[in-house]
């Protein structure tokens, strides 16, 4: 009866609070895992995503260290040393997704509802007009196609000034470029609802709930209408098999 639940949108929407209300207060066992790429936020990390980023972060002092008048050397050299940089963090990337990936499946098959935080597919899906490095898109196309979808996709909806009232972050016409972006992916996106994010937390919070209460029960429902088909289909094979050996004797 276990499933995934994807809690997405963009920052100041309220995923991480719910997310937290949902493992301490939900009427059924609930594992909350993040699904971001924020190692700092992260609950779950491979050692190698922390070194990473901790590398990322001298790189970007150096980088902004380097002065005008660098010589062609140096700067081929620099060019090398960048393609070996975005080849490590393409491989520790698609590593840290699967392995986050994998915990999933081993609390599912140990009864839990998986709710995450955010989520890969949508966060670098959600973006994906922009120009981007070789790297980057070979990411993209490999969550396009391999990575798993949650079952659940519970979008928290808020315009863009609401979102940079509550954070302040980035600016009003990025953030309601993104709110339209994950809209347009949950037109494609099956099992995907909208929640009102502007309620108070505690509406949002019911809401969510229901929702995945209400997606536990209709799973939970085909699952018991399946097993009841295949019974069928089994007894009737099995009467079709004592007729078939009546007519032989």
């Amino acid at each position: 009866m276990s499933f995934t639940v994807a809690l997405i949108g963009p920052d100041g929407a309220g995923k991480s609070t719910i997310a937290r209300r949902l493992e301490t207060s939900f009427p059924l066992p609930v594992k909350v895992l993040y699904m971001g790429i924020n190692t700092e936020s992260s609950n779950v990390a491979l050692p190698t995503t922390r070194l990473i980023e901790r590398v990322r972060r001298v790189r970007q002092r150096r980088l902004a260290a380097v002065r005008p008048g660098t010589g062609t050397a140096a700067l081929a050299t620099g060019k090398s040393s960048g393609k070996l940089w975005a080849a490590v963090r393409l491989t520790n990337r698609l590593a840290e997704e699967w392995y986050r990936q994998f915990l999933s499946w081993g609390y599912t098959r140990r009864g839990k509802i998986v709710v995450y935080d955010r989520h890969f597919k949508f966060d670098f899906e959600c973006d994906r007009n922009r120009q981007r490095s070789l790297s980057d898109r070979l990411h993209r196309w490999c969550l396009a196609k391999f990575y798993p979808r949650p079952h659940l996709v519970i979008y928290l909806d808020a315009p863009a000034e609401v979102l940079f009232a509550r954070k302040g972050e980035a600016n009003l016409q990025w953030l309601e470029e993104r709110r339209q972006a994950f809209l347009s992916q949950g037109a494609e996106t099956p099992g995907f609802v909208r929640v009102d994010a502007t309620q108070p937390l505690k509406a949002v919070y019911a809401e969510v709930r229901e929702r995945i209460l209400g997606f536990n029960e209709a799973r939970a429902k085909t699952q018991r209408a399946g097993a009841g088909a295949a019974g069928r289909k089994a007894i009737q094979r099995a009467q079709n098999d004592d007729a078939e050996g009546f007519s032989a004797t």
